[in-house]
């Protein structure tokens, strides 16, 4: 291992560390294109192409599927926006190599810096995307409004919190079983296409189908936002605190089982893979 010693004080090493993080992230969003901004515009292309087809269903399905008085674009935006952001997350974290990538040799990287650099560039990719699309259609097509944009952000933060904790206990099981946990991250994700809540609101469903949702703290998240962006939709059978609390109790049980892992993974696991 590369490694050097340096004395250095407590705000020294925070700064260090925030460095050290920021060019992690950097290091991150370029890997995913040689161009980083090419790679920001490939996740517009996805997020826009997403929405046009679920525009296109939903018009099949009639005008008033969504249940809501307001602006239809927005309310499909505002479900896929969680979904990619959410899905993005959990693919970034449960993709890393953990304690046998390569960056773990020099010894200024950590496994915090590690997971940090994850989640923090797919947020960053999505909130691009987000504010780029939601420009672009602000000036092109027709002026956004709003009821609180600061609650509907925190539901995006919410989302994608959710993602890197589902992310993190995908991780910590994948040098154990890692064409198990590579499956079970493929099979949430497309469970999300589905039970996401991304074309309907909790409101809209009833006692039987609500209880096949409600396990999804996405579709917490998304049905919390369409609350905070539409001035006539309040919310009932979804709570913001639901997700919080999974998204918590999943970050505890995926950094207790990447400790664990830590402590007996070796070099040679990766023949299994």
């Amino acid at each position: 291992m590369f490694y050097y010693k340096r004395s250095s004080s407590l705000l020294g090493s925070a700064f260090t560390t925030a460095e050290l993080v920021f060019h992690a992230v950097v290091r991150n969003i370029r890997s995913q294109h040689s161009n980083a901004v090419l790679a920001i515009v490939i996740n517009i292309v996805q997020v826009v192409l997403l929405a046009s087809v679920f525009y296109l269903i939903m018009s099949f399905m009639g005008p008033r599927v969504a249940k809501i008085r307001g602006e239809f674009i927005l309310y499909l935006l505002s479900g896929i926006f969680l979904f990619m952001t959410h899905i993005k997350a959990v693919g970034a974290i449960a993709s890393l190599g953990g304690t046998n990538n390569p960056m773990m040799l020099h010894s200024p990287m950590n496994m915090m810096v590690l997971l940090l650099a994850a989640a923090f560039g797919a947020l960053y990719t999505q909130i691009v995307s987000i504010l780029v699309i939601l420009f672009v259609y602000s000036v092109a097509v027709n002026p956004i409004e709003m009821q609180d944009p600061g609650g509907a952000f925190a539901m995006l933060v919410l989302a994608w919190y959710t993602g890197c904790s589902v992310g993190l206990v995908f991780m910590a099981l994948k040098p154990w079983l890692p064409t198990v946990s590579l499956m079970l991250s493929n099979v949430y994700r497309r469970l999300n296409m589905v039970f996401s809540g991304k074309m309907f609101v909790a409101n809209a469903l009833g006692g039987y189908l609500l209880a096949m949702f409600a396990w999804n703290p996405l579709f917490h998240a998304i049905d919390q936002c369409r609350g905070f962006i539409f001035r006539n939709y309040f919310p009932r059978n979804t709570s913001w605190e639901y997700a919080l609390w999974v998204g918590i109790a999943l970050m505890m049980i995926g950094l207790l089982g990447e400790f664990y892992t830590r402590k007996h993974i070796s070099k040679s696991w990766e023949a299994r893979r």
